[in-house]
């Protein structure tokens, strides 16, 4: 059974800065991209960012790239997301889940996304 544990949440003011993390578990993490979703409040799950099995490649949504940096720690079973420059549009629960940005976006769209962890609270306000 795969799990996923984040940390890292907090609030900051806007121009601040986090960085989450995920520990992940219960399959083999080396071979599997990885991707954060978020979820403000009364809104539905949004892609944020991927990252390939060797976490050579990486993807960003557009209200992110440029600010926020995804990188993986594999001998770890580590995920992280560097966020800078922090905007109130930013607060959400944060996820992260094993799968591909075409898989992820996919069952977002399709309303299937259902996160297996609890996430991170992410909150920025001045």
């Amino acid at each position: 059974e795969e799990l996923f544990v984040e940390s890292g949440g907090g609030t900051v003011q806007p121009g601040g800065s986090l960085t989450l993390a995920c520990t992940a578990s219960g399959f083999n993490f080396s071979n599997d991209d990885m991707t954060w979703v978020r979820q403000a409040p009364g809104k539905g799950p949004e892609w944020v960012s991927s990252i390939n099995f060797s976490g050579f490649s990486k993807y960003y949504s557009e209200s992110v790239r440029g600010r926020f940096t995804i990188s993986r720690d594999r001998p770890k079973n580590m995920l992280y997301l560097q966020m800078t420059n922090l905007a109130p549009e930013d607060t959400a629960l944060y996820y992260c889940a094993r799968g591909t940005e075409r898989r992820i976006t996919n069952m977002i769209r399709s309303g299937t996304f259902v996160p297996g962890s609890q996430g991170t609270q992410v909150t920025v306000s001045s």
